[in-house]
């Protein structure tokens, strides 16, 4: 019978393995233990349960899911990524994520499990590659430990969940370390392309995130590839050339296709896909400023968009919210509201009320923006180890951490390249720059930023793991024999010191991991009788003792109540006194001003999240269909559009959202995101004059703030709402909702 610990099977050498049978699948391959197919067959069936489980119910997030309805109808929006249809408006990032889900929409139609499904999918190919990688490295044991701890990292099981950009992105780099290490253990070219090309496509997905293992691949392959120097640097720079090529096809589709013939770059206060990229999602989240053109992270803009316009100086769709906040609305009804309350309230020519995103941080100015909260030097650093955070994937710090440091030291003095030091070298690289960048961000507004770590720590664990119980076999009633014991009770005291704070969620989990670490101690530590079974009995309990925690909080996404959400991963039960799972922001303790949004983000049941305590909750509740009052509005306005390009335009995309997600009309959004017009006043006139834009849903607040909607006040008529039996301010409307405008081609004249 096959060790658990061996990297092979036992068939004699001189006898040639038979090639396994078709459609035997659950068998293993030759080379490895009957049990590692079958063992991974279990991980991955474990994996699609969690991930599938509640994907008729993993719901939408505002802003991305409006971008992926408009993808899966129009080509052009599918290309550039963009909020709309008719292709006017980018997203504030590079929405590759989006294309598998935009795909699927086309295909299965716009359901909130459509765009959830290639997530699932995406979770289960990370976990079979894991697999593949790790069992190269350090065997099929700790393969099938590393696979099966991906499987239970909480964000992992939350984030694959959900329609949401992380996971493709861990998928993307996982298959990029498959090919890395087939480059480094062969120093063939082929495999070093193709893992820069899997870490460009990852930059699709989630812009310089994806660059994070760079370091780690770099020193790795420039350590260990088995070829002269010279060699190595040759091919690394082709991989380089490689890996920017891909990374940047998207920048430079943008940045060389005419702007007259491409959408406006939201995330830009210029109109420029590299500032976009560079500024806003990049370097500007270290230190504002840093890239010129790219909007604030706050939410604050630089007044002016680019077009020559004044545009908005802080208005982000309503309000400054927080970086990648959807436009979501707080008012009953609105996408996002997550509010059960009378759909049909809000009249078609008054809008319900949107005078705040669902989940923006308090704080704030008195135009109406409002600044996240700024963290203290101490919670800045330490915000990886503390609550909120650490529950989602700290779970495994020490034993990663002390298996990183053993293996290293192991391996020393090993040959340059001894393929154990060059997968320690890489991994580690990979957690420690991570880890690094994840604690120079000052406020992470989403956990689901967590899981690129999920990986390293899967990885080192596992390893540290079977490398311990080998040593421990090893050396029985030795010194060494007590480092396993060692390792083992520090991991299960950092256990009970997260789950502490959360015994009403698992009252039993603390005892459970107390009584497994003792009896994993006199295992271990006092073996009687057959000492070969007591080690076995230990190893149980140990794993026990270190994987319960992190497996309890991932099995309780079965439960939709600890699930998370589309906008943001989150597995398990909230801090004690938090709002639930949500935008979370390093230590609720130690930041200034973390109350909730002042106007109570929706929930499922319509409690307001804005209750000044903890983290803010995020809505799944995304509204996809159209009010009464709304489907006359839009009956009327088609009606008299004649053969308008535009439906209508909106001054935000949150006004356009229910038109879209429900017809997929082409409304075109007036301002961006992130404040400031999406074109000049004269080009939009000039459509006016053409007859392509001839309704217009403007406020009075957006109308200081925007050009295009202080004209459209002066020079087009209000359309009255009893002209489509609608309902005015007087009748439930709101002065801060948008009211309809109707524009003829000779007020395009008008100052």
């Amino acid at each position: 019978m096959t060790s658990l610990t061996s990297t092979s099977s036992t068939t004699a050498p001189s006898v040639a393995p038979p090639p396994p049978r078709r459609g035997r699948f659950w068998r293993s391959p030759p080379g490895q233990p009957r049990w590692a197919r079958p063992g991974l067959l279990g991980v991955a069936a474990l994996a699609a349960l969690l991930y599938a489980w509640n994907i008729t119910s993993s719901g939408l997030a505002p802003y991305y899911s409006l971008a992926a309805r408009s993808m899966s109808e129009s080509w052009k929006a599918f290309l550039f990524t963009t909020v709309d249809p008719a292709a006017t408006l980018t997203m504030d990032k590079i929405g590759g994520f989006l294309w598998p889900q935009a795909l699927s929409a086309r295909v299965l139609g716009f359901h909130d499990w459509a765009l959830t499904l290639p997530q699932c999918v995406m979770g289960v190919v990370s976990v079979l590659v894991m697999y593949r990688v790790v069992r190269r490295w350090q065997g099929p044991a700790a393969g099938l430990l590393a696979a099966g701890l991906l499987t239970v990292t909480p964000v992992a099981a939350s984030m694959f969940g959900h329609a949401m950009m992380d996971g493709s992105l861990i998928m993307c780099l996982v298959l990029a370390a498959d090919q890395y290490q087939k480059a480094v253990d062969t120093a063939r070219l082929r495999p070093l392309l193709l893992s820069a090309l899997w870490v460009g496509l990852g930059f699709q997905t989630k812009m310089m995130e994806a660059w994070i293992v760079v370091p780690a691949f770099f020193v790795g392959y420039l350590v260990a590839a088995p070829a002269r120097l010279g060699r190595r640097l040759g091919r690394l720079a082709a991989a380089g050339v490689v890996l920017f090529a891909v990374s940047l096809s998207w920048v430079a589709l943008l940045t060389f296709t005419p702007e007259d013939d491409r959408p406006y770059v939201d995330g830009s206060t210029n109109n420029s896909a590299v500032a976009m990229v560079f500024g806003y999602n990049g370097f500007n989240r270290l230190h504002a400023g840093l890239i010129e053109g790219g909007a604030l992270a706050s939410g604050r803009t630089v007044p002016g968009d680019g077009r020559g316009n004044a545009g908005d100086a802080g208005d982000k769709n309503g309000a400054g919210s927080a970086p990648t906040a959807p436009p979501a609305s707080s008012g009953p009804g609105q996408p996002g509201s997550g509010q059960k309350g009378d759909a049909e309230k809000g009249g078609a020519g008054r809008q319900p009320s949107t005078a705040q995103p669902s989940g923006a941080p308090s704080g704030g100015a008195s135009d109406g923006t409002r600044e996240p909260p700024k963290l203290s030097d101490a919670a800045l650093w330490l915000k990886l180890v503390r609550e909120p955070l650490a529950p989602q994937i700290g779970w495994l710090y020490p034993l990663a951490v002390i298996a990183l440091a053993t293996g290293l030291a192991k391996y020393r003095w090993a040959a340059r390249t001894h393929p154990a030091r060059a997968g320690f070298l890489m991994w580690g690289v990979w957690l420690v720059t991570a880890a690094f960048v994840l604690s120079a961000i000052g406020n992470l507004f989403h956990t689901a930023y967590l899981a690129i770590l999920a990986p390293p720590l899967a990885a080192l664990s596992a390893a540290g793991t079977v490398a311990l119980w080998r040593a421990y076999r090893a050396s029985p009633g030795g010194r060494r024999s007590w480092v396993l014991p060692a390792v083992i009770v520090t991991e299960a005291c950092w256990a009970v010191y997260l789950a502490y704070d959360y015994t009403s969620f698992a009252p039993w989990l603390i005892p459970s991991l107390v009584v497994a670490t003792l009896i994993a101690v006199l295992a271990l530590g006092f073996p009687r009788g057959n000492v070969r079974r007591a080690g076995l009995v230990g190893l149980l309990a140990g794993c026990v003792a270190m994987f319960a925690a992190p497996t309890a909080w991932s099995l309780s996404v079965l439960n939709e109540r600890y699930a998370g959400s589309a906008f943001d991963a989150s597995a398990g039960p909230p801090p004690e006194g938090g709002a639930g799972p949500g935008r979370v922001i390093g230590s609720p303790s130690d930041a200034a001003g973390t109350s909730g949004a002042g106007d109570g983000a929706g929930t499922g049941d319509g409690a307001g999240a804005g209750d000044g305590k903890g983290p803010v909750t995020m809505t799944q509740d995304t509204r996809t269909s159209l009010t009464a009052d709304e489907k006359k509005l839009l009956a009327y306005v088609q009606k008299h559009n004649g053969d308008a390009e535009y439906t209508m335009s909106a001054e935000k995309t949150m006004f356009a959202a229910p038109y879209i997600y429900a017809e997929a009309v082409p409304v075109l959004p007036v301002a961006a995101m992130h404040g400031g017009d999406v074109m000049p006043l004269a080009e939009y006139q000039e459509l006016v004059a053409a007859g392509d834009v001839r309704f217009a849903l403007v406020t009075e607040d957006g109308a200081r703030r925007s050009r295009i909607g202080s004209w459209v006040r002066s020079a087009c008529a209000e359309v009255d709402p009893k002209a489509y039996d609608g309902r005015g301010a007087g009748d439930g409307g709101d002065r801060r909702s948008p009211t309809l405008y109707h524009c003829e081609a000779a007020d395009a004249a008008k100052p």
